[in-house]
């Protein structure tokens, strides 16, 4: 495929701009939270567009795609199997739009939470097959932005106080500043820029994987600036995901952290070393089963707290919305269309919420549907799994595993900061790939 070196020659306008707006999405969507809400109370009158920037960006840069793949006769990317697939992906959902109506903003607001990140996706790949010396400009953005989430996390839990937030119109019409482990109070989950304490321990998977990756393969540069960065978010990334009590994002973390581990070390560790990591793991896991009945086990851990107020706690809620989930599925084959599930719902008579990011799929587009997305996610999966000696496919791969497993309770990819970092990543990954001597 062609590339252009933007190193030797300078880039024409069309393409800067269409390079600028991705970056621009891909780092201002940490802040997604604090401009939505704080524009929008500004602003009311302009709500809905302000929490839409990023899909009217991301619409501008596709026509933009269009006219640079027909200019350098680039077409041929689009004909790859996995762009063939996505964009089979997101007719399936126009075609339900129309076939399955809800109503205009239940539609948009379904299609915008659906495809915005499959979206992205193939616009960061095509950026990324045509200019693969930006690897370092979205890898410079990508941290930054994670500085600010995990520094303001850090200021959260250390110095600012809980409702801190409120100050620029968060509250129960908007975001909650900040919610607790079942109405405790004892345990305050922060939010930090994203929208929620299960998005930010999902954003510090992605984060913590990443970094154990640049620093398990040796990538950090020896700069004292570099090492900083690096300490940064790898401290800050453990605080955030702390003080998110998202119990499925710490064991996602530990997943994506121990997959990373696995790959890196396992021709450099001895036997010796990989039974004494055992053993400490495994005293671990008993010494927390031991102490079930401590109030951080009890709370944090297992979420019964006895002296709750909440009257049902979140065990039983993600139970019931699984069971719930799968009914609606075994009985929808082919779903009941495009934002008839999750908040694009709310704008519909018929609200529902389901607390699965698959049978979230499947109830909106049906088996077909999230067969196509398993697919999708397989094959994104395995290149990034063959290209792992490079330390950004390796974090995005175990960051990939452990997203997944949040999926299972949580709709991971609903969130929009999640999804388009995890997404551009993978994209960023794949993208500038080439093999060994290719230009």
């Amino acid at each position: 495929m062609r590339s252009i070196n933007s190193k030797l020659t300078p880039l024409p306008l069309l393409d800067r701009v269409y390079i600028a707006i991705l970056l621009v999405v891909f780092g201002g969507i940490v802040l997604q939270g604090p401009i939505s809400v704080g524009f929008g109370t500004l602003w009311p009158q302009f709500d809905l567009l302000i929490k839409s920037w990023k899909e009217v960006l991301l619409l501008i840069a596709s026509v933009l795609a269009i006219i640079l793949l027909y200019r350098k006769k680039q077409f041929n990317i689009l004909r790859q199997p996995l762009m063939l697939l996505i964009a089979g992906y997101a007719l399936l959902h126009i075609l339900l739009v129309a076939l399955m109506w809800h109503g205009t903003q239940a539609a948009l607001a379904g299609l915008m939470i659906d495809l915005r990140y499959i979206l992205f996706f193939g616009l960061v790949y095509i950026a990324a097959t045509l200019y693969p010396d930006l690897k370092r400009k979205f890898l410079l953005t990508f941290m930054a932005g994670g500085i600010v989430v995990v520094g303001f996390a850090v200021l959260q839990v250390f110095v600012l106080p809980a409702d801190i937030l409120s100050h620029i119109g968060y509250g129960k019409t908007t975001i909650e500043p900040y919610l607790t482990v079942d109405l405790n109070q004892s345990y305050i989950r922060i939010n930090s820029t994203l929208r929620g304490p299960n998005p930010l321990g999902a954003y510090a998977v992605i984060i913590l994987s990443f970094i154990t990756a640049a620093y398990l393969k040796r990538k950090i540069p020896p700069i004292r600036k570099s090492q900083i960065m690096a300490v940064i978010l790898l401290v800050g990334g453990v605080v955030a995901l702390w003080a998110s009590y998202s119990r499925s994002a710490v064991v996602a973390a530990i997943i994506g952290a121990g997959l990373v581990a696995v790959v890196s070390l396992s021709s450099r560790l001895s036997r010796r070393t990989w039974i004494v990591s055992s053993a400490i793991l495994f005293a671990v896991i008993g010494g927390l089963a031991f102490g079930y009945r401590s109030s951080f086990v009890s709370n944090v851990l297992l979420h019964e707290n006895p002296g709750s107020t909440s009257s049902v706690n979140s065990n039983e809620g993600h139970i019931t919305s699984l069971q719930d989930g799968i009914a609606l599925a075994a009985a929808n084959p082919l779903g009941d269309g495009v934002g008839s599930t999750g908040s694009a719902s709310l704008y519909t008579n018929k609200p529902l919420i389901i607390e699965n990011q698959y049978l979230l799929i499947a109830h909106e587009v049906g088996w077909l549907g999230l067969g196509l997305f398993v697919v999708i996610y397989s094959i994104i999966m395995a290149t990034l799994w063959r290209l792992r000696q490079s330390y950004v496919a390796l974090g995005v791969f175990a960051s990939g595993v452990g997203l997944a497993i949040i999926g299972m309770l949580l709709p991971v990819w609903v969130d929009d900061t999640v999804s388009i970092i995890w997404w551009g990543l993978a994209a960023l990954a794949i993208g500038t790939w080439r093999p060994e001597g290719q230009k």
